[in-house]
């Protein structure tokens, strides 16, 4: 199977769509039923306790590095107790359950049982055998896990680590940026395609306060204007970045190859559009206010 012709542009549409699904069990009411009844119920301490646990029981300087836009103080508030009261295995286990429970519901149960939720299993296992561990930590702990038996939690495997490995090297871009944790979510909401302000202020711990510095600091850097828009410069930066991110990302498809990405492309985009229409995500997540 040929690589010649693979766009870089392809790996990115085919990760937005794993992303999305991966991304549903963070917003569903399954998540916090079942790791609640693990004894975790902040809300806050789920979302850190179910992304951190592959890595063990780790500390809050660990899971703030390995996250990168959240405020470390918001961490240190639940990491590491949070394993007090349930072990990186009970997480583990109780996320497993949350997801099949969150794709069933979503995606329903001839989707879930279906040969097309078997093919995207295979093709997306394919592309992460071409995933590298150096300076991954997320996608590495969780490459370590074991694969689900059945297809859909398969599927959800291997979309998070095509998602964890992407990341970890969106992260490095990011840096050699020169853009810190905050000023990664206010370039990437200015942009239109990241988090609102109020889901960054409640997920991530910063304040208005911190949100409007950094909109200052960013001005003052020619990459925001007057207005809080991006300018040329902010846009010739943020596409550099998304660049270099699908450079360091290139190897899971370029194994699978042009027929294999655009195949688990358009599975994945199907997938997740069944996910978006049964509300899956809040209908104010993504925008500029």
């Amino acid at each position: 199977m040929t690589t010649a012709a693979l766009d870089h542009r392809a790996g990115r549409r085919c990760h937005n769509a794993l992303n999305s699904l991966h991304s549903t069990h963070y917003f569903s009411p399954d998540l916090g039923r079942e790791v609640g009844a693990a004894g975790i119920t902040n809300p806050r301490a789920v979302n850190f306790a179910v992304r951190a646990a592959a890595l063990g029981p780790v500390g809050a300087g660990a899971v703030t590095a390995a996250f990168y836009n959240y405020k470390h103080e918001l961490v240190a508030e639940h990491v590491p107790a949070v394993w007090q009261t349930a072990s990186p295995e009970q997480v583990l286990a109780a996320r497993a359950r949350a997801v099949d429970a969150t794709l069933r519901r979503l995606l329903g149960e001839d989707a879930v049982a279906s040969a097309e939720m078997g093919e995207a299993a295979r093709l997306a296992l394919r592309a992460a055998e071409a995933c590298g561990r150096g300076a991954r930590p997320l996608y590495s702990a969780h490459a370590d896990l074991a694969v689900p038996e059945e297809p859909h939690l398969a599927f959800w495997h291997a979309a998070t680590l095509l998602r964890e490995h992407r990341g970890d090297g969106h992260l490095a871009v990011l840096m050699s940026a020169g853009l810190d944790g905050l000023e990664a979510l206010v370039t990437h909401t200015a942009t239109g395609k990241g988090l609102a302000p109020k889901w960054v202020f409640t997920t991530r711990g910063w304040s208005p306060e911190d949100w409007d510095a950094t909109v200052a600091r960013l001005r003052d850097r020619g990459l925001l204007d007057a207005a809080g828009e991006l300018t040329e410069q902010g846009v010739a930066l943020r596409e550099e970045i998304e660049r270099e991110t699908d450079r360091l990302d290139r190897a899971p498809y370029e194994l699978l190859g042009v027929e294999g990405v655009a195949r688990l492309t358009e599975l994945g985009s199907g997938f997740a559009r069944t996910a978006l229409a049964a509300g899956a995500f809040p209908a104010d997540l993504i925008g500029k206010r």
